[in-house]
């Protein structure tokens, strides 16, 4: 089992898990939607981005030295480019390709990703080994690299947000996901907003690596930690729902925190499944979906 990776966070608090989970699934969420949103196909190797990022930080501090702050913005960049190019190279060329087509060949990505890491860096656990305080509260201890998470986390969405309500390129990435045969007849470079938007969302993802390493090891499979838990979060909130992934995110977090308290962490994940599947026919379209 891959989910071994998240196992210190079963000696910790609700609530502090609830926060560092919460906050990074809610930030790859929002990079998985808004690349859904407006180029309205889904990065089946989204995790993947995530796994090339943390090995990054890896490499940067642990092998050439360089401090964490000045390596988190290089991960960040690589990613970002990471994403632009898995725009122009894959996704591209099947924009008017059948959704399956587009389906497998993002999963193509992943399995690529996957074995390129496996065989340029091995199947070996590797971590930072950066040890950060604990914060302690009466009888609550809070890990400063988990606050860390969310209070990255929570400015990573709010800039995201203010990019996208207050500036030009943002409103015509609003517009495209609303009309996108619309915004080509009224002169907007669609190739371009598609390009910014996956160097964005290939951000997010890098900044959730960065976010990442800190407390998870890093290693070919560690997407399928949290690869899977962000589909059904995008789901659930609604695909292309930026309010209803932020939300589905918090309540995952706290299915899993609470059955990683009361029992082992894989049934953590087993009723945050099957809450998943009890709200498909509750709630097909997504948590803030209007009932017909």
């Amino acid at each position: 089992m891959h989910y071994i990776v998240i196992a210190p966070l079963l000696t910790a608090p609700p609530i502090n898990q609830l926060l560092a989970t919460g906050g990074v699934l809610a930030l790859l969420a929002l990079g998985l939607n808004l690349i859904f949103g407006v180029i309205d196909v889904t990065w089946i190797c989204y995790a993947e981005l995530v796994m090339i990022g943390m090995y990054g930080m890896y490499y940067l501090v642990q092998v050439y030295g360089v401090p964490y702050w000045a390596a988190a913005p290089l991960a960040i960049l690589l990613v970002a480019a990471l994403g632009a190019a898995l725009h122009a190279i894959v996704i591209a060329p099947l924009l008017t390709a059948p959704p399956i087509n587009q389906l497998l060949a993002t999963g193509g990505v992943l399995f690529i990703l996957q074995s390129f890491a496996t065989v340029a860096f091995g199947i070996d656990f590797r971590n930072l080994g950066i040890r950060l305080p604990v914060l302690v509260f009466g009888e609550m201890h809070f890990s400063y690299a988990r606050l860390l998470s969310f209070a990255a986390a929570l400015i990573g969405m709010v800039t995201v947000y203010l990019f996208m309500t207050r500036t030009f390129t943002g409103t015509a990435i609003r517009a495209i996901a609303q009309d996108r045969q619309i915004m080509s007849l009224m002169g907007v470079d669609t190739r371009r907003i598609y390009l910014v938007t996956s160097a964005l969302g290939g951000a997010l993802a890098g900044l959730a690596a960065c976010l990442l390493v800190l407390q998870y090891d890093v290693h070919p499979f560690v997407g399928l930690s949290f690869g899977p838990i962000t589909f059904l979060i995008c789901v659930l909130g609604g695909l292309g729902n930026f309010v209803g992934g932020f939300i589905a995110a918090f309540v995952f977090a706290e299915i899993i925190s609470l059955g990683g308290l009361f029992s082992d962490l894989e049934w953590g994940y087993v009723l945050a499944f099957a809450f998943f599947i009890v709200m498909m026919f509750i709630r097909p379209a997504g948590l803030l979906a209007r009932r017909s």
